[in-house]
């Protein structure tokens, strides 16, 4: 019932996104030709001709919305990737649009409302989906459009998983029971009741009308799964899997084939992937040498000052731990005294710290003492974007003290990072930073590098606890 349900939903979601699409059409195709500031006052194609587009148009782009996972069921697509999705398709769809019209040099059709087209169908189309989407969930918490599910094993991860259920009554689950050998029956878990062995499945599912089992199983039982999911499978019910590894594999694991045999990496890190780093050393490159020539004049200045009111060199090198816990020497501008290399690896610069020169404090507090480090990005030691290196004998330290720490080292380490712009930087926990880090190694994209850079301009330069 609930399949057919959801068959006759993304029919009718189909429905609405060609009548957005036509509509958002029609509105760039008025709004270029009758509002003044728009029109050009020039010649034009007729109206039928640019309405006619629309026979390519709304097919492609409801296929292109089905490539970018617009038709997944809400319940399991948030908000964001889904907004996420509604540009994607529509950026892919305006290139290809304009590409199609160089082809077949169709000049006179006006670029203009194809532009317009693209910001007013992503507009219309986030709103007709936020108006869906809230509509669902009023219906959900309200009763309506239930699923209602079985969870076999009682683990961390069935209560977990209860919790998120119980948490979030929008996505219209009811929790029908738990099936487990080891705990008796009657026993509750935030009043879901267990209700008896795994082998009463087959006994149960006649008298519920169910529309998933999930298999909860705990990791001890996980020899059992083969039998589990064999007895699930029999009752012809939708059947999903819960691990209870999610503290050792990620939200995302990365799965390979190897002729039928699947391998779960235990950690997704798109930047091993070759394509992926060449294109991200590429932009590393040409951002580099942007940088250093935009900010030439404040390095120039820095190095003057920092001969005028310290004596000792102008680069301050430090031993730091890089991409594969190789180390390499970090360049920075000089911001303390010159003290004996013994003392400067005791500690970090605290507030206040009578180390640091008066200029150097400046430098610290706007992060100018940093930019040195550009070099080491064009030496490909660095990378604009990732996380802050750390000095060895702090690596070793935190190693053995932090969970997946050394993690970091899997990508070239950052001039700045996801935990700098979020204000994890200077005398912070470590142990947040390393959480923005391992967010940043398995969900990078060019698009989130661009972010952070952005960001960094409006929050990490001048930062708080920069001592």
């Amino acid at each position: 019932m609930i399949k057919e349900n959801q068959k006759h939903f993304n029919r009718l979601q189909v429905a609405i996104d060609a009548f957005v699409i036509a509509v958002s059409y029609f509105m760039a195709w008025f709004l270029k030709f009758h509002l003044p500031f728009l029109s050009d006052g020039g010649g034009r194609l007729p109206f039928r001709i640019y309405m006619s587009a629309l026979l390519l148009i709304v097919p492609g782009y409801l296929l292109l919305y089905y490539a970018c996972s617009l038709y997944t069921p809400k319940r399991v697509q948030g908000r964001r990737l889904e907004f996420s999705n509604i540009w994607k398709a529509n950026t892919i769809g305006m290139f290809l649009l304009l590409a199609v019209l160089y082809m077949i040099k169709l000049m006179d059709f006006s670029r203009h409302v194809i532009f317009i087209f693209y910001v007013v169908n992503i507009c219309m189309e986030i709103l007709s989906r936020t108006l869906i989407r809230v509509g669902l969930r009023k219906m959900r918490a309200s009763g309506y459009n239930q699923k209602h599910i079985l969870l076999v094993g009682y683990s961390r991860a069935c209560e977990e998983y209860i919790d998120r259920i119980l948490a979030n009554p929008q996505w219209g689950y009811q929790i029908r029971g738990i099936l487990d050998d080891n705990v008796a029956a009657g026993t509750e878990y935030k009043g879901i009741k267990v209700l008896g062995r795994i082998a009463n499945l087959m006994v149960i599912l006649p008298q519920n009308h169910l529309d998933e089992i999930a298999i909860t199983l705990g990791l001890s039982e996980y020899f059992r799964l083969e039998e589990i999911v064999a007895l699930c499978e029999k009752s012809g019910v939708h059947t999903k899997f819960i691990p209870d590894y999610n503290r050792i594999i990620p939200t995302k694991p990365y799965t390979e084939d190897i002729l039928g045999l699947p391998v779960i990496n235990i950690r997704y890190v798109p930047l091993t992937n070759t394509f992926n780093a060449l294109v991200k050393r590429i932009m590393d490159i040409f951002g580099a040498i942007a940088a250093i020539v935009l900010f030439s004049p404040i390095m120039l200045f820095s190095v003057i000052m920092i001969k005028l009111t310290s004596p000792g060199p102008l680069i301050y090198k430090q031993e730091r731990v890089g991409l594969h816990n190789r180390t390499f020497m970090m360049y920075k501008f000089r911001s303390m005294e010159v003290q004996p290399p013994e003392e400067e690896k005791k500690a970090w610069t605290v507030k206040n710290d009578p180390r640091v020169t008066n200029f150097g404090k400046f430098m610290r507090k706007t992060s100018i003492d940093e930019l040195p480090q550009l070099f080491n990005v064009l030496k490909g030691e660095m990378s604009l974007v990732g996380p802050r290196p750390e000095r060895p004998f702090f690596v070793e330290k935190f190693r053995e003290e932090i969970p997946r720490y050394m993690i970091k080292h899997q990508v070239r380490p950052g001039l700045t990072g996801w935990a700098q712009v979020n204000g994890y930087r200077g005398n912070t926990s470590i142990r947040k930073r390393i959480e923005y880090d391992l967010y940043y190694i398995e969900n990078w994209t060019i698009g989130l590098d661009v972010k952070i850079l952005i960001l960094t301009f409006f929050k990490g330069f001048v930062n708080k606890n920069a001592y």
